[in-house]
This record gives C-alpha cells, structure tokens and sequence, in this order.
C-alpha cells in the first residue's frame, strides 16, 4: 500500500526502512498501518509490506513455507527464508527507497534469526552466511520489536482463524522466539526499540512514533 506524497511533504527527510519484530499475535500488523497512515497523513509517501513474502516470487514462497504440509530441515527452510527475502530487497524495498518511499516491513532477517536459529536450533553462523549472500550489508534503520509473552500472542494469534505452520508449534518453541527477540533488542539497542505489546493498541502506537521521532525524525 503506498501513500501519494502531497504538497506538505516534509523537506530533506530521507526515506528510511523501519522493521516490526515480535512473537505471533504481538499486533505487528495492527502498528505497521498505523504507521504508515500516520506517516503517509504527514506527507511522506509510504510503503507498508510484510516478509515472507512483498514480491511476487517471495508471496509464491511464503504460501509454500507457512500453509505447506513440509517438515523443512532447518537450513534448507533458512535458505528458503532469505531466498524470498532477496526477491522482496531486490524487487520491492530497495526500489522503493531508491524512490523516496519510506518502507515498514512486517518481520525481516530477525524472524530468521529468532524462529529459525533460537527456535529451531539452527547454527548462527549459518543464518550470518546467508545474511552476508543475500543482503550484502542491507539493514533497517530503525527495528520496532514488540515484546509481548507468548502465551498471550498466540491467545490473540489464534483468534484469527485456522494457524499456519509456525503457530501451531509448540510452547517451549514460541518461548525461544520471544526470549531470541529479546535478546536481539538487547544486542543492537542503536537499531532495536523494544516496546510493551502488552499495552494498548493506541500506547504501543505512540511509543513507537516517540521513537522514530527521535531516532529518524519522523513527523509523528
């Protein structure tokens, strides 16, 4: 979904790439369009999209890796992961930028981290070898991970209907994926803002925009 931008478009503000992290259920959907709405009322033009998927060959992937009846191999479904994450950089973020156009991604390289490494058990190493190929040093400028106990984000991840593969795996997965995004906060707190998800919907949005008002001096 992209926002026009208009003739009160804010002077010299740079496009920026602002990713949302978190376990299911955390509201990354309900913030990033919030987001966007804010930041597109502002007058900057907008991109909102989502991993895995955001480019037609990656959308193709994402059905075959959340709704497909395979029991992937931790590296082949890593691989997987960061081959639809190059088809989404190459053909929809980085264009997007290139134009002007801030970008909000629902997930990106965290959730491999965090599903495929803390909740999987697959080497770190791996998931760093496939970053490198894949992103060549590409990067959010600015990670919202929004933290929320798991058994409350799949509480709410399971009114949404029939679960896809990672939803229906266990407790002691989905806490691994919560402590990894914790820790993934806690290790880059220049690029990571860890936020209550356990608050409101209208208190998680207006922390978010205090951050990117004073980390990208967004007009929020």
């Amino acid at each position: 979904m992209t926002a026009a931008p208009s003739a009160a478009t804010p002077a010299l503000l740079a496009a920026r790439f602002i990713t949302l992290e978190g376990g299911e259920g955390a509201g990354k959907t309900t913030l990033s369009k919030r987001l966007a709405e804010a930041l597109a009322a502002s007058g900057l033009p907008v991109l909102r999209t989502r991993e895995p998927g955001g480019a037609p060959g990656a959308e193709a992937l994402r059905n075959l890796m959340l709704h497909g009846h395979v029991a992937w191999d931790p590296v082949a479904e890593a691989m997987l992961m960061f081959a639809a994450r190059r088809e989404h950089v190459a053909k929809t973020i980085r264009p997007a930028l290139e134009a002007g156009i801030w970008v909000i991604c629902d997930r990106f390289a965290d959730s491999t981290l965090a599903y495929q490494c803390y909740g999987h058990g697959l080497d770190a190493a791996v998931w760093r070898k496939l970053a490198d190929v894949a992103l060549e040093g590409f990067a959010p400028d600015v990670t919202l991970v929004l933290d929320l106990p798991p058994e409350a984000g799949m509480a709410r991840a399971l009114t949404r209907g029939l679960p896809d593969r990672f939803e229906r795996l266990g407790k002691a997965f989905h806490a691994r994926v919560h402590a990894a995004f914790r820790e993934i906060a806690a290790a880059e707190p220049k690029r990571c803002a860890l936020l209550d998800a356990a608050q409101g919907a209208d208190q998680v949005f207006a922390a978010a925009s205090a951050t990117l008002r004073e980390r990208l001096g967004a007009p929020l």
